[in-house]
């Protein structure tokens, strides 16, 4: 049996890791300590798990005294994205595995000191990319790896996030850059890791453009340019179209949109002075909503990628293009959500020469497509020993990730293309040209 220690008591933690810990796992994982900078949050995580009751509690300067007192084997990593890369390169300076949640960290250069950090120790770093695990998506990883396609040239990737979702991020810390870097690698260091993976190439350089188009001050729809309101409490949100979108007028907007179900009434804050109900129109906004953007691999592919957060229905469209085929697949996330029917999502595969192919799929229960429970087995069983391909994402794909994101935003608003490779203090097309002699 293996002890965590948990970094960051945040909803993500308390659902991935802390009810599994606690639950079908309790014979492998044992937690030994909890560490967060809201004491409240170690309260209502408590309140949702009694049997965690005894656990030791830390603060944010206590991780080394957390770590002598309390002698992990793991740190799980899944608090703000701005406080990942602290504890990941303090887990590994301890020579302890970590495994953090998406993104590994908000910027490249922090990426590159946790690579140097796990160079330089005995810990490693596991990225808990859970899309790669979505049984549709673990499909076309193995349609690829059988050759369906040949080598792999171009990959078109649309994603669409709705006006529920999408609102979302602009009520909550990832509005703000200082903390998720964004949502190009907030959100889209997932997209980027799947195409990664799937293609089995690294990216080189990203050029794109960016805008804030929906929410922020100058939002078309908001109702009124005043900051500082909250959902909870605004008294012009019956004139707001995303709040009236998704309530009624008798709703308890602060419990619909706490995201751990804690604030137990409309004027309440179970949180030391954080409400995940901010208004998606304060100025405090400095992300965008909208990208397009080309990335170019040193395997000779190419993306093409976009990402829209306030979009009428939730889910993707994909296309990859080889030297013998093509597939297709569209995904409708949360019908419930869509205003129309929606058909089940299957793979179409095109060859060059020939007929096309529809490819149906077993689905899984759980989050994510089903991809979170098989993920939660190969975190704390190890590694399916029946999946003849690896899935599991370590400290290089998360810095990949980040950097492509990063890359991406930087572009937006240089207006100049960026080497990923760079940011990362890499040059692969001088390492392959070395290879090469």
């Amino acid at each position: 049996m293996k002890s965590y220690a948990i970094c960051g008591v945040s909803n993500r933690a308390i659902s991935m890791f802390l009810k599994p810990m606690a639950g079908e796992f309790r014979r492998f994982a044992r937690l030994v300590a909890l560490l967060d900078s809201d004491p409240l949050r170690h309260k209502i995580c408590k309140s949702l798990l009694p049997e965690l009751a005894d656990v030791p509690e830390y603060g944010p300067d206590d991780f080394d005294r957390m770590v002598r007192e309390t002698k992990p084997d793991v740190i799980v990593v899944a608090g703000r994205d701005d406080t990942h890369a602290r504890y990941i390169i303090g887990a590994l300076q301890h020579d302890l595995d970590v495994i953090t949640e998406k993104p590994m960290a908000t910027t490249a250069e922090d990426c590159r000191k946790i690579l140097e950090a796990e160079a330089a120790n005995r810990g490693k770093v596991t990225v808990t990319f859970n899309y790669r695990y979505n049984p549709i998506h673990a499909k076309i990883k193995e349609l690829i790896l059988e050759g369906r396609l040949g080598r792999i040239v171009s990959v078109d990737l649309n994603w669409y996030i709705d006006t529920y979702h999408g609102a979302s991020y602009f009520k909550r810390w990832n509005r703000v850059r200082a903390f998720s870097g964004g949502l190009s690698i907030h959100k889209s260091s997932h997209h980027f890791d799947l195409v990664n993976w799937w293609i089995g190439q690294k990216p080189v350089e990203a050029f794109a453009y960016g805008k804030l188009n929906f929410y922020g001050r100058d939002g078309e729809l908001n109702p009124a340019k005043v900051d500082g309101r909250f959902c909870g409490t605004c008294d012009v949100r019956g004139q707001c179209a995303y709040y009236r979108r998704w309530s009624t007028r008798t709703d308890d907007i602060i419990a619909k949109d706490d995201h751990i179900g804690a604030l137990p009434t409309e004027t309440s804050n179970a949180y030391s002075g954080y409400r995940p109900d901010m208004c998606i129109f304060d100025s405090q906004i400095d992300i965008e909503d909208t990208y397009v953007a080309a990335v170019r691999y040193d395997g000779g592919a190419m993306l093409s990628y976009s990402i829209l957060f306030s979009a009428p229905f939730e889910g993707y469209r994909l296309a990859i293009n080889g030297t013998r085929g093509r597939l297709e697949t569209q995904e409708f996330h949360n019908p419930s959500r869509v205003p129309f029917p929606v058909p089940e999502q299957t793979i179409d595969y095109f060859p060059l020469f020939g007929s096309r192919e529809t490819i149906g799929v077993v689905r899984r229960e759980g989050g994510h497509g089903g991809g979170d429970p098989a993920l939660i087995e190969d975190l704390f069983l190890g590694p399916d020993p029946q999946r003849p391909y690896r899935i599991l994402s370590g400290s290089e794909d998360g810095a990949y990730a980040v950097a492509t994101g990063e890359a991406v935003w930087r572009s937006a608003k240089t207006g100049q293309p960026v080497r990923i490779d760079r940011l990362l203090g890499l040059d692969l097309e001088v390492q392959a040209a070395g290879a090469e002699r």
